[in-house]
């Protein structure tokens, strides 16, 4: 293992959704295969979409999945500040991987918030910079939103305190590459310009030869490298983080065999539940909106929610509670994780308002179960056997509600159980991940095919994915010149 020290690798973009999370995962892996011990940082994230420690602290699954690209375990460290949103208005604070308080917009930003906040930030930094060379941060949204940089403890206010060699991250898919190149490297005061070492267009698609009179011309507006043209990718497997990649998701075969319908809910979260499942060469995986994209679905699945009264409510407006309910009664499979799992049963309960003012909402009575809605939230990663049918494996519990089971679907590593099993057609459960064991994935599709292939291994998937996407990134990087801006003075 190499022991110099490098100074910290930043990855910022012009906007959100450029490939933040994307390249700065390559990048994880490229340092990894260098002979580093690299691990990711982000100060603060936004995602519905997060994941337990071995210590049982929750921190965004982008973070989560970059630690796997460096090959190690991920730590609280890694994501100190992650904002849960539990609709337009509010959000749940989790600091050091405990929630800690709902927050609106503007009590999030209030300057006094905000500088406590910097203050773990800087802290975490400081602890993973201590065992690790180099840090891989990642910044968040855009850097010039110039309305929040008196608030900033992602970007550039980062950047600065970690002394971290700056990448600019554009999308030319979405067009307007060179207004948003330039617009937000002028708006950046002089100290904050001078940290960008260099730019990266990302998403590039067609013959990237034809770029080269545009590669020169980034150059000349803006006085910085154009180090990577990365062409767009869309073969290589990676976990995303965007609570919006399950549009982009949906398997385009139409030839498979088995249906699986995942509940398109407002309040969606952990969406990488169905990671394995979109994968398999015998599974269509469609996300449904409508109670018309239930009608021809083989297996329907309701997902995990940031807010479950809230999408109870909203699965009746929609009437998609009708169409999961005659789903069920013509005897189709039909199961629930975490907060799907509570919205299966006869009753939700939240006499502390933790998700809202709504204290009691009558759900679907498919499983005779009843959730109580609590403060304390359960974090952890678990390993479980299935109590009804020969399944086991890995996954995750992050959740808030307590639900007694006299059937439980599976039982934990720790002795409790989980979830209720009504029938090998019918059950619910508690952990996440669930699908991603092929036991389980097995299970469920053979009630509808017997002869459904195997289900690929999806450790192995993860592994291949980070090599494949290292070398794609590698390629079209000048890596000498990165390691370059690497280098202390």
């Amino acid at each position: 293992m190499i022991t110099k020290k490098l100074r910290p690798i930043m990855f910022v973009g012009t906007g959100s959704d450029v490939g933040k999370s994307v390249i700065n995962a390559a990048f994880c892996r490229i340092f990894k295969q260098d002979g580093y011990n690299p691990a990711p940082f982000k100060a603060q994230n936004m995602s519905l979409n997060s994941y337990p420690t071995k210590d049982g602290l929750e921190i965004g699954r982008a973070q989560a999945a970059q630690a796997g690209a460096c090959g190690i375990e991920c730590s609280v460290d890694m994501n100190p500040i992650l904002l849960k949103p539990n609709n337009n208005i509010t959000a749940q604070l989790v600091l050091n991987g405990r929630a800690v308080a709902n927050k609106s917009a503007a009590e999030y930003f209030d300057k006094s918030t905000h500088g406590n906040l910097f203050k773990y930030a800087t802290e975490a930094f400081d602890r993973l910079n201590s065992l690790h060379n180099p840090i891989v941060m990642e910044g968040a949204g855009s850097i010039s939103e110039v309305n929040l940089w008196d608030r900033d403890i992602v970007n550039m206010r980062m950047a600065l305190y970690a002394d971290a060699a700056v990448y600019l991250i554009a999308d030319i898919d979405r067009g307007g590459v060179f207004g948003s190149l330039y617009g937000t490297i002028m708006l950046l005061p002089p100290e904050q310009r001078n940290s960008i070492k260099g730019i990266i267009i990302n998403k590039f698609r067609g013959d990237i030869n034809l770029f080269e009179q545009g590669r020169k011309m980034v150059e000349e507006l803006t006085g910085i490298p154009l180090v990577a043209v990365v062409p767009y990718l869309d073969d290589i497997f990676i976990e995303q983080e965007d609570s919006l990649s399950h549009q982009r998701h949906t398997s385009e075969n139409n030839q498979r065999r088995v249906v699986v319908a995942v509940v398109l809910l407002k309040h969606l979260s952990n969406f990488t539940d169905f990671n394995m499942l979109e994968r398999h060469p015998a599974v269509q995986l469609i996300y449904a909106c409508t109670a018309a994209d239930l009608a021809d679905a083989d297996i329907v699945i309701i997902p995990g929610s940031k807010n479950t009264i809230s999408d109870m409510g909203y699965l009746r407006r929609s009437g998609l509670a009708k169409a999961i309910l005659e789903h069920h009664a013509q005897g189709k499979p039909l199961y629930g994780i975490c907060g799907g799992f509570q919205m299966m049963g006869e009753m939700i309960y939240d006499p502390h308002h933790i998700e809202g003012e709504t204290e009691a909402m009558p759900a679907l009575s498919i499983l005779p179960i009843s959730t109580t809605l609590l403060p304390e939230k359960t974090t952890r990663q678990c390993t479980f056997h299935t109590t009804e049918f020969d399944a086991s494996g890995n996954g995750y519990e992050i959740h808030v509600g307590v639900t007694a089971s006299h059937r439980p679907f599976a039982i934990l590593d720790n002795g409790q159980k989980d979830g209720f099993y009504l029938n090998a057609k019918c059950w619910g459960t508690y952990i996440h991940g669930v699908f991603d064991n092929p036991s389980v994935v097995a299970s469920i599709l053979n009630q509808i095919s017997a002869d459904v292939p195997c289900a690929p291994d999806y450790e192995t998937i993860k592994e291949q994915g980070y090599d494949r996407l290292a070398d794609w990134v590698r390629q079209c990087t000048d890596m000498e010149y990165i390691y370059r801006t690497m280098k202390y003075d």
